[in-house]
């Protein structure tokens, strides 16, 4: 069988330190990708005077900044013509074989998409949860674990947008990428794989198409803000629903899920003012943390559920058909 063709997408925002990098490792793979477009959402011109260096990739520019991953990966696609799309987040740098991993497992046909081991220099990543890579559970919740070194390729109900490939086909089939998650972007390469998975379609993890995933600079504020803690409630609310419908027993086991953080977060106050040693100032201090970050996550949840019934409406379809949607839709 033929081996499929490979297009390579990488989003980027203010980051050319982390990117020249990323593209010298696309340029260096032992199979060569039939193209490699970089989609800029920046504002000012030093991503595109990077990309010039590189005469044999594409830049294309995206006039819908910060905050807008999944409308970059959608204009990437568009701007490509490979069978396969391959996503890589700009500060990941993949080893000379992972387009030759990633292609080899489409050999499969009724592989959809596949996904690879994603490096962050975590003591013991390879160890952690290598039987629970990203799976959809019961609660709703999704598991990560995508740096761990399992036993062979695992089917998997979803994939992480810093190492990740699908099927042009499937992609088109299901409507294109979707944006429906803005803030910190969470959750929206889980958008496109569990509408798959709810197709029918199968996503590979294998261990061998491995990236290392420095973990470059956020846009704006910190990893685990509270900024972050109310786009993971939000976001999550809306992938759940828009991707699985109202009626499914994991999106509607998300609200307790919620109430759950809520109330640990709660919880942690409580113990703060009780116990937290170092006089009143640091009880305080924890304690205010703690209901902070209780407020954030309900009002995310809360949001979240709000916006995705409105986007279920305005799709106007069984809520878990996940065709057809525009590719950026915004609060």
């Amino acid at each position: 069988m033929t081996s499929p063709t490979v297009s390579v997408v990488i989003p980027t925002y203010n980051r050319t330190d982390y990117l020249g990098t990323c593209l010298e490792h696309v340029l260096t793979q032992s199979v060569q990708s039939a193209e490699v477009v970089v989609v800029d959402a920046s504002p000012g011109t030093e991503t595109a005077l990077l990309v010039e260096t590189f005469p044999t990739v594409t830049y294309v520019r995206s006039p819908h900044g910060r905050g807008t991953t999944a409308t970059s990966r959608a204009i990437g696609i568009e701007r490509t013509s490979g069978d396969v799309v391959a996503f890589l987040d700009d500060d990941a740098y993949p080893r000379p074989d992972w387009l030759e991993q990633l292609i080899s497992r489409y050999t499969d046909p009724t592989v959809a998409g596949v996904g690879g081991r994603t490096i962050n220099g975590q003591p013991g990543e390879e160890f952690e949860g290598r039987d629970r890579v990203g799976k959809l559970l019961a609660d709703g919740a999704l598991t990560g674990y995508f740096a761990a070194m399992t036993d062979g390729d695992v089917e998997v109900d979803h994939l992480l947008g810093a190492n990740m490939s699908m099927r042009r086909n499937v992609i088109e089939e299901l409507g294109g990428i979707r944006d429906f998650y803005p803030g910190t972007c969470l959750r929206e390469e889980s958008d496109i794989a569990l509408r798959a998975r709810v197709a029918g379609y199968r996503l590979t993890y294998t261990p061998d198409a491995v990236v290392r995933h420095v973990g470059g600079t956020y846009a704006k504020g910190h990893r685990f803000d509270r900024r972050y803690e109310y786009y993971a409630a939000r976001n999550h609310a809306v992938l759940l629903l828009t991707t699985l419908g109202l009626h499914d027993p994991r999106a509607r086991a998300n609200p307790r899920a919620a109430a759950r953080k809520v109330a640990g977060h709660i919880g942690y106050a409580a113990l703060s003012l009780a116990s937290k040693p170092g006089g009143s100032r640091n009880r305080y201090r924890g304690a205010a943390n703690g209901l902070s970050r209780a407020a954030v996550s309900l009002a995310g949840a809360v949001v979240g559920h709000a916006v995705a019934l409105r986007l279920l409406h305005d799709l106007d379809r069984p809520s878990h058909n996940s065709g057809n949607a525009p590719a950026s839709t915004k609060e």
